[in-house]
């Protein structure tokens, strides 16, 4: 459920308005003033609420709502309980995350851990650092030597901008995270603890073991990127280290010197991007996949969690595995092995009498 004690309300939407904002059609235009005042799962809603229910498969949440609106599909539609304002849409899920966004906007966006406006003066940002009217530097954060800081972006406390770093307009940069040796554009979201820029993972062969190989490169990320929590993306050795516009990455991810990520793409939790690794665009990977350095992942593909990918991947693949190959591949070698096993145990079993 939604906590006051954390996330207010910006304000009541009608289910009029909501109507518009999202496009779907009001069933009864009666409930068209009718207000709403909190977002809520169906198993928790009730006075004020607006919940959604996609599909027939779902359809059986509807039986005995107490809602004051529902955002569903149309095969559904008829089977919404009296009394309860129906808003038909092709993508429930989508619109209800829409009415969300605008009714807590900070949980879609975080704000100022503090009442600090402007510049904290427990911050420290060097005299040659520009901070645009209109951003807010928290106590404890540093903004190094010729950096710059766009209005509307919030460096949270105890972060630290690098030098010469950019960071664009209306980005987050939340406690603890360090950026360093990137440019960063608008709208980026860079959650607590994620450390952007560290050097990568450079070694050669020496007398006396591994030696440093230098990382002189950058990282790049475009806008309305998202990074996670405690996440890590390495500088890029010769060349950069790029997030794509749009990309969404979890907690606990690592990415590797030289790798680029194009547009759209996904990573769950617990990933990890071997070097100059390449990410077409809108690529999906599930959670703890691990990729191969230098392996190339074509546009749209997706990977199932807990893979091991060794060898390329082409545009639209669908793999898994470890090591991973086309799930069709993947499912059949499962089905074998069951088999297998099967077939092994009662041959055992057939024995022992």
């Amino acid at each position: 459920m939604t906590d006051p004690l954390f996330f207010e309300p910006a304000r009541t939407f009608s289910v009029g308005e909501i109507a518009a904002l999202t496009g779907a059609d009001l069933a009864n235009a009666a409930y068209a003033e009718t207000p709403v005042s909190r977002i809520a799962p169906v198993s928790e809603s009730g006075e004020g609420a607006l919940v959604f229910v996609d599909g027939k498969r779902n359809a059986h949440h509807l039986t005995g709502l107490k809602a004051t609106a529902v955002l569903c599909t149309s095969d559904i539609a008829d089977q919404v309980p009296p009394g309860v304002a129906v808003l038909v849409t092709r993508k429930p899920q989508y619109a209800f995350a829409t009415v969300g966004r605008l009714l807590f906007p900070t949980a879609a966006k975080p704000a100022a851990l503090t009442s600090e406006t402007g510049i904290s003066d427990r911050a420290y940002v060097d005299p040659t650092a520009q901070v645009e009217d209109g951003a807010i530097i928290e106590p404890g954060a540093v903004v190094g030597a010729g950096a710059h800081v766009g209005s509307g972006t919030v460096v949270a406390p105890n972060a630290v901008i690098g030098r010469n770093c950019r960071v664009g307009r209306d980005c987050y940069i939340g406690p603890n995270v360090s950026v360093q040796y990137a440019l960063v554009g608008n709208r980026v979201l860079i959650y607590g603890g994620a450390q952007i820029g560290q050097d990568g993972f450079g070694f050669v062969t020496g007398p006396r073991g591994p030696e440093k190989m230098p990382q002189i490169g950058r990282v790049i990320i475009q806008d309305d990127v998202e990074i996670g929590a405690n996440t890590t993306v390495d500088r890029g050795a010769m060349s950069d280290t790029v997030i794509g516009e749009g990309s969404k990455i979890d907690n606990l991810v690592q990415i590797a010197h030289n790798v680029r990520l194009g547009r759209g793409c996904v990573i769950a939790g617990h990933c990890g991007l071997s070097g100059s690794v390449t990410l077409g665009d809108y690529v999906m990977l599930g959670g703890r996949v691990g990729l191969a350095d230098h392996v190339t992942i074509g546009t749209g593909a997706a990977v199932a969690a807990a893979s091991g990918v060794m060898h390329d991947i082409p545009d639209g693949g669908r793999w898994g595995g470890m090591p991973a190959q086309p799930m069709k591949d993947f499912f059949r070698e499962v089905t074998y092995i069951r088999k297998l096993v099967s077939g092994s145990r009662k041959a055992k079993e057939g024995g022992d009498d």
